[in-house]
């Protein structure tokens, strides 16, 4: 009797391992994809906004980030300081990008590094964002308020699913 009952907590307890490994299985793939339009957008943001600053631009550059200030306020003649600034934001948001897009492959398998890594470049990205610009006023829900809610719903599926259901 004792038996029987060993081996079905052993079975229960190994049941219960495989779901919480499906489970997380799961999160990880939602937190990839999540990853994956974080990262596209950033890469696409990035190479706008390098765009306009190659091209003389600044207004337009500006304009592209802080969607939600009238465009007509933003015209003035920058320094080319503010420009190399800008232009230097741009080649930020493209290589945070970049990063995350190519984490989100390992984040789907529940790579560790991936995940830490993911969540260090895209989440640290956009708390500036958040901080500086969305508290700001200075844009519109889309796409950038959207954006640090998907940073960071990734990187609490993934680390709740790396801390919480791999170990169960």
């Amino acid at each position: 009797m004792q038996g029987s009952v060993r081996r079905r907590t052993f079975a229960d307890n190994r049941v219960k391992r495989i779901r919480n490994l499906m489970k997380a299985s799961v999160l990880f793939k939602i937190a990839a994809v999540l990853w994956v339009f974080w990262g596209l957008v950033h890469i696409l943001a990035g190479v706008l906004t390098m765009n306009f600053i190659l091209s003389g631009d600044i207004a337009a550059s500006i304009s592209g980030i802080a969607d939600a200030v009238n465009p007509d306020i933003l015209q003035a003649d920058y320094p080319a300081a503010a420009g190399a600034v800008i232009g230097q934001h741009g080649f930020n948001l493209f290589w945070a990008g970049l990063t995350t897009f190519i984490s989100a492959f390992f984040v789907w398998k529940g790579n560790k590094n991936a995940i830490f890594l993911a969540a260090i470049v895209g989440g640290l990205a956009d708390l500036g964002y958040f901080l500086f610009i969305d508290l700001g006023g200075y844009v519109h829900f889309l796409p950038g308020t959207l954006m640090t809610i998907f940073s960071y719903s990734a990187i609490i599926l993934s680390f709740y699913a790396h801390f919480k259901l791999r170990k169960a």
